[in-house]
């Protein structure tokens, strides 16, 4: 079955594995220097660290270690590895789909490319299930949620097709994934020297490019950012200090009946 199949064995045959890996390499020096361009333009670090200072000037209770290493936990466990802040729902399913699913179509490429792209080497048939599983699971939660989720598409009337430099992201992540699983795909059907496969390895390495060398342009260090405002979040509700904000009214909230005539989705 073509989902047991390790296509980078298959593309070693052509393509010497030191290309492959260094090209896995450089995708990484792409992210550390649109991620470090990113903190020096808009500055979102020292924005954070002086919001934790001045937020510490107005906790109300010090937390000891124990309580900080509750509440990280917490925040890793449920804000972070189950995105409890979207409530339950589509947008949260799509989002899971597509996060889980990317992870596992990195760990998946990193260790077949390093461990078992030499044409001798025996792949086991847990890491090619799992690329391509992870690959499937990305198109269909970015897929679903460019077409359908989007908060421009589905409140704002906004056609699927409208894009902008916010949607570099999804959209390469989506493109690399899908050509990643055609290429795949062919080089499973040996076309016999056809061009097809190649056409496909080559979309495959531009999706890439764009994803891993877009890092400034899209909002791809976003994933670097949100755990970490995420627990800062949490760590200040802790302590009493609620990041500098007025606590919550104690009145119930009334919002009156039409509240209750449709979903919330005009954002």
């Amino acid at each position: 079955m073509m989902i047991s199949i390790n296509p980078f064995e298959i593309l070693a045959e052509t393509v010497s594995p030191i290309f492959m890996q260094t090209f896995v390499i450089l995708m990484l020096v792409l992210i550390v220097i649109g991620t470090l361009l990113d903190i020096i333009h808009k500055k979102n670090v020292k924005y954070f660290f002086d919001n934790a200072k001045k937020a510490k000037l107005s906790a109300t209770k010090s937390l000891t270690s124990g309580e900080r290493i509750s509440v990280i936990s917490k925040t890793i466990i449920s804000d972070i590895a189950t995105t409890s802040e979207l409530g339950t729902g589509k947008r949260r399913a799509a989002h899971l789909l597509g996060m889980y699913g990317t992870i596992l179509f990195w760990i998946g490429s990193v260790i077949m490319i390093f461990c078992y792209s030499n044409p001798s080497s025996s792949t086991p048939t847990f890491w090619p299930i799992i690329w391509h599983l992870g690959a499937l699971m990305t198109v269909i939660g970015g897929g679903w949620f460019w077409f359908f989720l989007r908060v421009d598409v589905y409140s704002e009337a906004q056609p699927w097709y409208r894009v902008i430099k916010a949607d570099l992201f999804v959209l390469a992540l989506i493109a690399s994934s899908f050509f990643g699983l055609i290429w795949s795909y062919l080089q499973f059907l040996d076309l016999n020297e056809r061009w097809d496969d190649k056409v496909f390895l080559v979309l495959f390495i531009i999706s890439n490019l764009v994803l891993f060398g877009g890092v400034y342009w899209s909002k791809f260090a976003h994933m670097f950012y949100k755990p970490g405002a995420a627990i800062q979040k949490n760590l200040a509700d802790a302590d009493g200090s609620r990041d500098n904000l007025p606590p919550e009214a104690d009145a119930p909230k009334q919002f009156g009946l039409g509240i209750t005539r449709e979903n919330p989705k005009h954002y």
